[in-house]
């Protein structure tokens, strides 16, 4: 092929591609088979490895993200990124539209009100219709050129639609970048299993994101971005209302907020407030307020702007669920990569529909900054309506009794002493104490029960009741010893009966067979979570193929970052840990993926994604995702238009509710089988 042909064909497959994925992450609408997808995406991929100068930035094979950053640029913004003023106050929001009245004497007043997404502000600008840049806010004026990183989002056009009309030579572009709330669960339930400290919330862990320096880590966060504004627009007439350059946007290929109301008046602005309150929980980011809007962009500039807002726009927050009590004390808790976290111990309170008792107050540093103290009244609430969290202190009724907790400089459990890192592993800023000894008491605790917890080994009766006295006799100080168990020794227990001695070594038994990704999985190496095992299962024929495996070969994996590679050779490299793994070999553990696809076989159900609700006949829950998994499938916890089949068992709920809302296929068991048969 010449290369004005390769030329011709990258421009005819990238438009292509890109069409592709606006229908899907944009629209929720694919327009293609997955499969068909990846056959043009592997041809645009071979054309630029064979001809590297058609690699551009806004090439849809640079969304996986491009090589490290050194640093972030300063960029300057073409119109300041105002902030908004803000209210809790119906009264305020009045008030509000009265001044504007009396601003704009004799004109007729129409507004918008949409959802104000808690994320992360962000200005693009488009040259020729081709991004050139995207910048953070940061102090309205000049902000960090995160280019790279906004470009792993799926979502966000590298080119403008031609349908679009008119087409300016340049444009700014205003919106908010976020982390969907699904994606915010699978992240920290992640970082759970792999033993590391949860995120606060979505909004924290997408701006973290976007600071990192390497964008291919990025691209791991499934961020995404909702587009609501025009800045700078140049060659061209902008639109003369919001509600035309909300359609613009659209036409472009951008996603907008997903719900609007026009209004009139400051009744019916309240109204519709409220109903944008009914309704904001279901959307996929999280929302903390409206922002009402002025409509004519000519009156936006008569009303004219004060030295930091808009005086045509605000936003009304909504008060978040909150509730009082006292905190009783503060423990440690030390998990089983030795982190120490605090724990707040507090006057059980009923707060968005579930009692709270204890939280967690994540680290030394968040603790100082909130001044919480033992005594203390303080305000708790549900961070994302979900993880409980210390928001502030009740100041005014403080007594002076009150105790500044002391971090303790030894661990609770072994007492060794603690280290004090600055940073943690994964490049997210923070600090941690950490106890060091890898033979603490709760470390061992922690390690047996993500072993045989439900998502790695799944060995029943193995909770932390039964796991304590293991370790305190002494009869387990690994997952291996938990192979040698006698019945003998487990009757000796206490509280421990025959029946229930045989039911656990029965599970444990039971365990050697789990599939490959269950073991690495249940090993609870650093940054290795259920997904990234299962990515390593699916590459990777046996275990000793993986700890084989050098760092290059490791990032080549989908999901795999080096942070992660180096996790599992450095793991790997401790030979204790390669003791282990030679235990469990004796002990006749499954070291076989049944995941594993050659690279020239991606499996009949490759690109299909599956939810499964209900009690099936005869399959469990485990085993009918493993018959998914094992054809090239993948499980999701929740229905959307992505979804290509449920599979409904008996007391279906929610779930089966939705897919048949969205008109996804849903199948019983029967069906299921027959096309697991049919693969």
């Amino acid at each position: 092929m010449m290369q004005s042909e390769a030329q011709a064909r990258h421009d005819r497959l990238a438009e292509e591609i890109r069409r592709h994925d606006h229908a899907y992450y944009v629209a929720d609408k694919p327009s293609i088979t997955d499969r068909e997808y990846d056959l043009l995406y592997r041809e645009l991929v071979d054309l630029e490895t064979q001809y590297p100068a058609l690699r551009t930035p806004e090439s849809p094979t640079q969304r996986v993200g491009g090589q490290p950053l050194t640093e972030f640029t300063p960029v300057r913004h073409l119109t300041p990124m105002m902030s908004l003023d803000n209210t809790y106050s119906q009264v305020e929001v009045r008030e509000f539209v009265t001044r504007l009245q009396k601003l704009l004497p004799g004109e007729t007043l129409d507004w918008l009100v949409e959802p104000k997404v808690d994320g992360v502000a962000i200005n693009l600008v488009y040259e020729k219709g081709v991004l050139v840049t995207g910048t953070t806010r940061g102090d309205g004026t000049t902000g960090d050129d995160v280019t790279a990183n906004l470009r792993t989002i799926r979502s966000l056009p590298t080119r403008l639609h031609s349908a679009a009309q008119p087409q300016p030579d340049l444009v700014e572009i205003r919106g908010e970048v976020y982390l969907p709330k699904a994606a915010f669960a699978r992240l920290n339930e992640e970082r759970a299993a792999a033993g590391e400290e949860l995120y606060a919330n979505p909004r924290n862990t997408a701006a973290g994101s976007l600071k990192q320096l390497d964008p291919r880590q990025v691209a791991k966060r499934s961020l995404d971005i909702v587009l609501y504004g025009l800045g700078e627009f140049r060659g061209a007439e902008p639109p003369a209302t919001h509600t035309q350059s909300l359609a613009w946007l659209q036409a472009a290929g951008f996603r907008t907020p997903e719900k609007v109301w026009s209004v009139a008046s400051a009744d019916d602005l309240l109204a519709a407030i409220d109903a944008l309150d009914q309704v904001r929980h279901g959307f996929r980011y999280e929302t903390d307020g409206a922002v009402i809007k002025l409509n004519s962009t000519a009156l936006r500039a008569r009303a004219g702007v004060t030295s930091k807002a808009p005086r045509w726009a605000m936003a009304y927050k909504y008060a978040p669920e909150q509730a009082q009590t006292r905190l009783r004390d503060i423990s440690i808790q030390v998990g089983r990569t030795g982190v120490l976290t605090p724990v707040a111990e507090l006057e059980p309170v009923f707060l968005a529909g579930s009692t709270i008792s204890r939280t967690t107050l994540h680290n030394e540093d968040e603790l100082r900054r909130k001044d919480i103290r033992i005594g203390d009244l303080v305000i708790v609430e549900k961070a994302g309506e979900v993880i409980p969290a210390i928001v502030g202190v009740v100041l005014a009724r403080r007594t002076g009794t009150e105790r500044e907790f002391v971090f303790p400089t030894v661990c609770p459990e072994c007492g060794s002493r603690v280290t004090r890192s600055e940073s943690l592993a994964d490049g997210e800023a923070g600090v941690a104490w950490r106890c060091p000894n890898t033979d603490c008491p709760a470390q061992i605790r922690g390690r047996l029960e993500h072993w045989c917890a439900r998502g790695a080994m799944d060995i029943e009766g193995g909770g932390e009741v039964l796991v304590r006295q293991l370790v305190s006799q002494g009869l387990v100080r690994d997952a291996a010893d938990l192979y040698t168990l006698t019945l003998e020794q487990l009757t000796g227990l206490e509280r421990m009966g025959e029946k229930s001695a045989k039911n656990f070594l029965a599970g444990v038994a039971a365990s050697k067979s789990r599939d490959l990704w269950r073991l690495i999985f249940g090993l609870g190496i650093l940054h290795v979570g259920a997904s990234v095992a299962k990515a390593l299962g699916r590459s990777f024929a046996t275990l000793d193929e993986v700890f084989a495996a050098k760092v290059p070969e490791l990032t080549s994996v989908e999901d795999i970052g080096e942070v992660i590679a180096l996790s599992l050779v450095q793991w790997h490299g401790d030979p204790r840990n390669r003791q282990l793994i030679e235990r469990l070999r004796k002990s006749e553990l499954n070291f076989q993926s049944a995941l594993y696809q050659p690279a020239a076989a991606l499996g009949p159900f490759a690109g299909k994604t599956f939810v499964l609700t209900g009690t099936l006949p005869t399959l469990k829950r485990e085993e009918a995702a493993a018959r998914i998994e094992a054809r090239g499938g993948k499980v999701s916890g929740s229905v959307s238009k992505k979804t290509d089949y449920v599979v409904a068992g008996e007391e279906a709920g929610s779930k089966l509710d939705k897919a048949q809302k969205l008109g996804v296929p849903v199948i019983d068991e029967a069906e299921f089988l027959r096309l697991c048969g049919a693969s």
